[in-house]
């Protein structure tokens, strides 16, 4: 797997569907399948003509797509609301009559961010946010997966991955909202179930969690742009320990073109974990492990820097 823009054919002839592709981590997956040669369905609510409840209509599934061919593969934006089986069965209709066979179904869907009210008791959350959240976190998830994986299946050696805020092991912790911890707990389990019912199929579901990631949102929070990272650390030291979204794009395509992939059937991965057993790299040349310096260093008081972790 390259570590670079340098187009590889590891995935020729593979097509993904990136759910949940107009931005962050979804985007960066879509990019690095299409890097490797894939053909990617990016889907998505902001379009062009359209903007979503995040609200940032700069980034867009046609851009994404846009993105995904000039990396070197095919990149092919279809608007889609997941929250809507209908639509979601029309896509994957869709695909099965332009390609037959579905080889990846990464579940990047979220877009929840704005409605955590963090610091708030579940009781003092309002109930509508709330379960927006799910539905956005969750809901979205199981409906795109119970409609792709019929198509998914049919061949041997299908690709799931559930996308994630958190590991297994650091999600033991409180994540400071009852819904966001639902909707950021629950993909764990999903891969763990549907890596039960695809075992008899030849099938592999994974969940999947970037560590400190610096996606656009984030980048605007801060003040800073990817070139200028590190200027804001000064004010968020932990965030030192950032990394791309291509960070955890290389890991989904480093997943899909391995062909003993199933030996990580069920589990939880992060993009740091990854990264050691492939041997990518973040954009900079470094391996940073979030969610090893978060559980070590921020909690566990381990006397350490983020440098000790990249």
């Amino acid at each position: 797997m390259t570590n670079d823009s340098t187009h590889s054919s590891a995935l020729a002839g593979t097509i993904a569907l990136v759910a949940g592709a107009t931005r962050g981590a979804g985007r960066a997956i879509a990019v690095q399948l299409g890097a490797a040669g894939a053909t990617v369905y990016v889907t998505g609510r902001t379009t062009r003509d359209g903007v979503s409840e995040v609200g940032r209509p700069t980034e867009t599934i046609e851009e994404t797509a846009e993105l995904v061919t000039a990396a070197g593969g095919e990149g092919i934006a279809v608007p889609v609301d997941h929250l809507v089986p209908d639509r979601v069965r029309a896509l994957v209709t869709r695909i099965d009559e332009e390609h037959g066979r579905l080889d990846v179904l990464v579940n990047s869907l979220w877009g929840g961010d704005h409605l955590i009210p963090w610091g708030k008791k579940m009781w003092e959350t309002d109930l509508d946010q709330g379960l927006r959240m799910l539905e956005l976190g969750v809901r979205s998830h199981v409906i795109t997966s119970s409609c792709a994986l019929p198509l998914l299946i049919r061949n041997p050696g299908g690709l799931v991955v559930e996308m994630t805020d958190g590991t297994a092991e650091y999600n033991t912790r409180f994540r400071e909202n009852f819904y966001f911890d639902l909707a950021k707990t629950a993909p764990l389990r999903m891969a763990f179930s549907l890596g039960e019912d695809l075992k008899e199929v030849g099938g592999t579901a994974v969940a999947l969690s970037p560590g400190y990631l610096r996606s656009e949102a984030m980048l605007d929070i801060y003040g800073v742009t990817e070139e200028n990272w590190r200027d804001a650390v000064a004010e968020h030291p932990h965030f030192a320990i950032a990394e791309s979204p291509a960070y955890v794009g290389r890991a989904v395509a480093a997943l899909a073109a391995d062909p003993g992939r199933h030996r990580w059937n069920g589990r939880s991965l992060s993009s740091g974990q990854l990264a050691q057993e492939y041997g990518f790299t973040d954009t900079d040349g470094s391996r940073p492990d979030g969610w090893a310096y978060f559980i070590d260093v921020v909690h566990g008081g381990k006397d350490a820097t983020a440098d000790d972790y990249r």
